[in-house]
């Protein structure tokens, strides 16, 4: 039986009361994304709509209105995203009724990342838009800020690990839990080292995405035709962003067994992302040089804080996910100077 949330149809009834889309021919599920966060795929008369009830801890009214103000500005610099649809009443973008938060966007239709190099380029070059056209962005709410790099949530993380492990999982040795999690621990801090003495913190910060990864991309002949989910959006140096973005549209799966996961990144991906986004905005010597650090903190960062959590990782055993993150981060490790000569020519 499922777990997700779902919309009652005495509450779509009131909801939708605050929007003018015409007459409603259908109204399917979506089941896409959080199971917290419920949506419907809504068609009308007027076109495809997707209306959401924000999931509780990510319902926050002044972060959404962050969030909404951001996709606002962008929208009318033609950036390529799913619209936001404002109430009749006042052309708010956020309804809030009974102590939910409700949007509803225009439904764009697209096709999933199919890892092609077109595809991979043609992200980057978004990318590389996004930031160019929110440079000098100045939100009316305070932007978050944080990220990956540097983490105190993530240095928690890797010092409950071991905890969580003993609680949950007895198919591994301690020995073994403990040389992956000192592993990690330890490539985690030299990455981060590595990239404060490179100087970061005094590079120039703005509003970054901090989620850009295939699955918030749609697709129509290897292009981008919309990016979405902003609620990640914060202020950081833009190659917090890129650098995830290189590893996420590079970085190799598989089988349900992360065991048989290969321990390389694609090089070609990695190199076509970056060249696509520097088509737009260069990218500088400084920022190439510390990108494989920050690969390695992101992998660590984003794998350890679910693990931590609940032992897993999604559907996916937490320690056998864990020692296929030291794999890559080993492969990342040894290839430093090959993946920086490789976007530096």
């Amino acid at each position: 039986m499922s777990d997700r949330e779902r919309f009652h149809a005495e509450e779509l009834v009131i909801v939708m009361s605050h929007f003018d889309i015409g007459v409603i021919s259908s109204v399917k599920e979506f089941p896409r994304g959080s199971r917290r966060a419920p949506k419907l795929l809504i068609t009308s008369e007027r076109g495809e709509f997707l209306l959401k009830r924000r999931a509780r801890g990510k319902d926050d009214p002044f972060k959404v209105a962050f969030s909404h103000a951001l996709q606002l500005y962008l929208a009318s610099k033609q950036f390529p995203l799913p619209h936001l649809i404002g109430t009749h009443q006042d052309n708010n973008s956020m309804l809030q009724h009974n102590n939910n938060v409700y949007e509803l966007f225009e439904y764009v239709r697209g096709n999933n990342y199919d890892n092609s190099l077109e595809a991979t380029f043609d992200s980057g070059k978004a990318l590389g838009l996004y930031h160019k056209l929110v440079r000098d962005y100045a939100p009316e709410f305070e932007p978050p800020v944080g990220s990956y790099h540097h983490s105190n949530s993530t240095t928690a993380a890797m010092d409950q690990l071991p905890i969580t492990f003993d609680k949950l999982d007895h198919r591994h040795t301690e020995e073994q839990i403990t040389a992956t999690t000192s592993f990690l621990q330890g490539a985690y801090r030299e990455a981060s080292e590595k990239v404060d003495a490179a100087g970061l913190n005094e590079w120039p910060t703005q509003i970054v995405h901090c989620d850009w990864h295939p699955g918030n991309m749609l697709f129509r002949h290897r292009k981008v035709v919309a990016v979405i989910d902003y609620d990640a959006a914060r202020l950081q140096q833009r190659i917090i962003d890129l650098a995830n973005g290189a590893l996420q549209f590079s970085i190799l799966g598989g089988s349900e067994d992360p065991g048989q996961w290969p321990d390389y990144l694609d090089e070609r991906r990695f190199k076509r992302f970056i060249r696509g986004y520097d088509e737009i905005d260069v990218v500088s010597v400084a920022e190439l040089q510390i990108i494989p650090w920050l690969m390695i903190e992101a992998m660590v960062a984003e794998s350890v804080l679910p693990v931590a959590t609940t032992g897993s990782f999604g559907r996916l055993e937490g320690f056998g996910f864990l020692q296929m993150i030291e794999r890559k981060v080993r492969w990342v490790q040894k290839n430093i100077a090959h993946l920086i000569a490789a976007v530096g020519t």
